[in-house]
């Protein structure tokens, strides 16, 4: 077991090091600049960045239940929190009080995992009308049809795939390979026993932590430098990096990517970041990503299929695409799930809800419809500061690069991108400012 996590260690470090190095080839700046840009975020203190909204870091117990740490995080308008073990919540120690970052992301792996297996449950109505019993049948059907890893662990789930099994439902789509055939006649049914039902009302925030890794948990002193910040939320990927303070245990910042960017914006008017700035994000080598990297989804597909291209190529939004063409017709965020679970009248019919009547639906429930309507997009010929604009104003994620009067998809340029433009690494940085060695940050 280790020495496989030794090795997805390594190939994620490896991920991380080829993207960078393709950034830095392609970025078209003079060494002078890009070394004077870098030794001057090693400079500024994270004690120097602004604080988060309200002054204080939203925190999630560990045994929260996730339908309670849904509506926390919607109502904070905020896409992760710290999570807090109860029994340590005193500790002085940080590695003690913290066991990590829940967000969106692992809630919506979460989400579609149960949602395969309430699927199953409430299919195996012939099971039990045929007199066949669940916890008998579920045994033998998990092991015969090979259920395992997190489905079989799920509590209800063994019951669930044997029951569904006896019952005539092929296996292949109890776990989820034809999910939307499988429950778009379960009605409302399905949303009781996705979030009001055992095992799922019960589950806390401490079981997505434990199935559902997204990112490590990497704090920083406040004394670190904001190249060791702006590094973990480009190069190695983190979307957030808590700030913690000498000889103390509670977090007093939260830098995200995003708060990152409205950093970045906010230095308008200085000649450094005047000066690039002013680069067409072309000659920055953006976007990064070609065509056929990016990933997206048809209008007329179904919304679980796009949330379920986001679980599978761990990304945080997609754009929403004309029938069989490019021409983007909005944007899709991993965050949008929150209609879904707190809606169920949505959550009824998700399995026949289109991408397109959902992105309707969000800018008429959200009042915001800019952010999924209108696609939000550049030109080749932007200017990455025009790109720094629009991402922090309209408080997104990602930006589509079009061409053509049909604006059709290019690429996509993220917030990580963005802030790669700015740095890049000195040889063994991370050695010498953190005392470990690269690879821990992504270690298991």
């Amino acid at each position: 077991m280790a020495s496989a996590q030794e090795s997805e260690s390594s190939k994620d470090l490896e991920s991380c090091d080829a993207y960078f190095k393709m950034v830095q080839s392609r970025k078209k700046l003079s060494q002078s600049l890009q070394d004077s840009l870098t030794a001057s975020f090693a400079k500024i203190p994270v004690s120097s960045f602004p604080q988060v909204p309200g002054g204080k870091v939203i925190e999630i117990q560990a045994d929260t239940l996730i339908s309670d740490a849904i509506k926390i995080l919607s109502d904070s308008n905020i896409l992760s929190a710290p999570v807090v073990d109860p029994a340590s919540r005193d500790s002085n120690d940080w590695r003690k009080r913290y066991l990590g970052i829940v967000d969106y992301s692992a809630i919506i792996l979460w989400v579609l995992q149960n949602a395969e297996i309430a699927a199953a449950a409430l299919s195996a109505t012939s099971a039990a009308a045929a007199g066949v019993g669940t916890g008998a049948a579920g045994a033998l059907g998990a092991l015969a049809f090979g259920a395992a890893g997190p489905i079989a662990a799920a509590g209800l789930a063994a019951a669930a795939v044997g029951a569904a099994v006896a019952g005539g439902v092929a296996a292949d789509r109890v776990v989820g390979q034809d999910l939307p055939r499988a429950a778009d006649k379960l009605g409302e049914d399905f949303y009781k026993a996705l979030l009001h039902e055992e095992p799922f009302k019960s589950a806390t925030v401490r079981s997505i932590l434990k199935s559902y890794r997204w990112a490590p948990f990497i704090p920083v002193a406040a004394d670190s430098s904001m190249l060791s910040v702006m590094l973990l939320l480009s190069k190695y990927r983190l979307r957030n990096v808590p700030v913690i303070e000498t000889g103390k245990s509670s977090i007093k910042n939260f830098i995200t990517q995003s708060a990152v960017i409205q950093g970045l914006q906010g230095c308008k008017g200085r000649d450094w970041f005047d000066c690039i700035a002013a680069h067409p994000i072309s000659e920055l080598g953006l976007p990064f990503m070609s065509p056929d990297q990016v990933v997206s989804v048809r209008d007329n597909e179904l919304i679980l299929e796009a949330f379920k291209k986001m679980k599978e190529k761990e990304i945080g939004g997609l754009p929403v695409l004309e029938g069989s063409t490019r021409k983007i017709l909005g944007n899709i965020s991993i965050r949008d799930i929150r209609i879904l679970l707190l809606k169920p009248e949505l959550f009824r019919i998700f399995g026949e809800l289109t991408v397109k009547d959902f992105i309707c639906t969000i800018a008429s429930a959200t009042n915001d419809p800019g952010k999924t309507i209108t696609p939000i997009t550049c030109k080749p010929n932007s200017t990455l500061g025009n790109v720094i604009d629009t991402l922090a104003s309209r408080a997104v994620h990602r930006i589509y690069v079009v061409v053509g009067e049909e604006n059709e998809v290019l690429g996509v340029i993220t917030l990580r991108d963005v802030i790669s433009c700015f740095i890049n690494e000195p040889p063994n940085f991370f050695n010498q400012y953190f005392g470990f060695a690269a690879q821990e940050i992504l270690g298991p």
